[in-house]
């Protein structure tokens, strides 16, 4: 069941967390460069400010401000 949409407040910070099914890996051997690579590209893009990142193996943390 999805949860019901947040009020999205001018300039607050969004955490934005992805998690592997059952706890796998969705990180492997190059996989980080590559995402960073692209994430680069759309915030460049998009006008976004990421002020906090973490990549792990079966997870991975985003702070953003859109």
């Amino acid at each position: 069941m999805l949860r019901k949409a947040r009020i999205d407040a001018p300039g607050a910070l969004h955490h934005i967390i992805v998690q592997g099914i059952e706890r796998r890996k969705i990180f492997y051997d190059d996989d980080r460069d590559n995402f960073l690579e692209r994430l680069a590209a759309v915030l460049i893009e998009t006008g976004t400010s990421c002020y906090a990142w973490a990549l792990i193996p079966n997870h991975l943390h985003i702070l953003l401000k859109i």
